[in-house]
């Protein structure tokens, strides 16, 4: 039979190296595929509705369970719109701390994701163990940068997993400044380690495939994005937060507990690639000139590159982690008070992966009637549908189905998907005769 005849099914039940759980199902006709899903299976979880009913106070630590890796985003984007609402004032303290907070996240997501779970896909490995016996001092490396973005969290929440430091207009404690001092000298040498990281990955033979697609990210105006600014895209939309659902849409498809999101109608891409794209000419001075002299140039239409954006992004919040922390003073009071009101709050940070999205009405006793959370993930499933289909097809579907297995994989992992947090919503329809 020829090539062009053949039909073939390729099934990867346990996606690996991603964090939660899926499965890709493919069916190829001669050059063409027939059909094509990212099938997400795990259990639906049903963050929105455990919030029905609870006070705002308990929010930021109820949100914080959605992920081990992503939780202070998932604090961050609460307690924004939650103060928002209630017209609350933080202090400059409480903005600079909450960035470092957030700059923690980024440096130990952004080092796993790297180092444990997209190099050895780039370096023919199937996993960091294996890949360990010959590049065992840049697992090293990875392992140190993920442990010093841990220790960061842990600095001002308590706990580097689900941590309980963060609070409605501000935090809990303030860290004694012995302890920021410490930090201080473990975030400089983590500069070095994050230069020599993206020295390193430079190096590497990414795939060479352009393809267009519509990044979307959030812009401050003033400093590389993470807590907050508009929504913008390269496609010239540019709305305040709370537009966000007049533009993106959520829908269910057959074969997935996470929703699919569109923008006007189309798949977009959020995560590290969609936010340097947008923003490259907001990052540190010394991060742009390290860029020029490596060769790396933004935007990019190059998904693969979104590697190298983490590592930028790794470097640009240690070099802040670094700046924040060398300023640390004791607060008078690490938080402000607030008084709850009735009405509709929202709120968007950016977590490592992408916009993460926060919609709660609350009554005025500070009840939450009603959440919506949009994660990143859910955000990125129908691009990475879309990615498939066309970087499968350009890398060969005349290829050998374990060649072609593989390679969907790694285009799968290099968006980093966090599963378990895409599956917190399904919505329910019942039928009673």
């Amino acid at each position: 039979m020829a090539d062009s005849d053949r039909t073939i099914r390729i099934e990867v039940p346990i996606l690996a190296r991603v964090e939660g759980e899926g499965a890709l199902d493919l069916v190829i006709h001669g050059e063409q595929i027939d059909s094509l899903s990212l099938r997400i299976y795990e259990p639906p979880r049903f963050f929105e509705k455990f919030l029905e009913g609870r006070s705002v106070t308990e929010v930021p630590e109820m949100v914080a369970r959605i992920c081990g890796i992503c939780p202070v985003a998932y604090q961050m984007s609460a307690v924004q719109a939650l103060e928002g609402l209630f017209g609350v004032e933080v202090t400059p303290w409480v903005r600079d701390m909450r960035r470092l907070f957030y700059c923690g996240e980024w440096i130990q997501s952004h080092s796993l994701h790297i180092h444990l779970l997209a190099a050895p896909d780039f370096l023919g490995y199937e996993s960091a163990i294996a890949m360990a016996g010959e590049y065992g001092d840049e697992v090293r490396r990875g392992l140190r940068l993920q442990g010093l973005g841990n220790r960061i969290i842990a600095l001002l929440g308590g706990r580097s997993v689900h941590p309980v430091g963060a609070r409605i207009g501000g935090f809990h404690h303030a860290p004694p400044s012995d302890e920021a001092e410490s930090l201080l000298v473990e975030v400089r040498e983590g500069v070095v380690d994050a230069e020599e990281l993206l020295r390193w990955l430079v190096m590497l033979d990414l795939p060479d495939y352009e393809q267009e697609f519509t990044s979307v990210a959030l812009r401050s105006g003033d400093r590389y994005p993470m807590m907050e600014g508009k929504i913008v895209s390269d496609h010239g939309l540019e709305i305040p937060i709370s537009d966000f659902e007049s533009h993106f849409t959520e829908s269910q498809v057959p074969h997935s507990t996470a929703f699919h999101s569109h923008l006007d109608g189309k798949p977009y891409l959020v995560g590290p690639l969609a936010r340097i794209n947008l923003n490259f000419d907001q990052l540190p001075p010394a991060v742009i000139a390290l860029c020029g002299e490596l060769g790396i140039h933004f935007p990019s239409r190059n998904m693969f590159h979104s590697l190298i954006a983490r590592a930028v992004e790794l470097l640009v919040t240690l070099h802040e982690a670094a700046d924040l922390l060398s300023s640390y003073q004791l607060p008078e009071r690490p938080w402000s008070d607030f008084t709850p009101r009735e009405g509709v709050a929202f709120g968007a940070t950016c977590a490592p992966r992408g916009i993460l999205w926060h919609r709660y009405q609350v009554d005025g006793s500070g009840k939450v009637l009603s959440a919506t959370i949009v994660p990143p993930t859910s955000q990125n499933q129908a691009r990475i549908e879309e990615d498939l289909r066309s970087s499968l097809e350009s890398f060969g579907l005349e290829r050998d189905e374990e060649e072609i297995k593989l390679y969907g994989e790694k285009v799968i992992r290099n968006y980093d998907p966090c599963i378990s947090c895409a599956t917190h919503f399904l919505s329910l329809k019942v039928e009673r005769r």
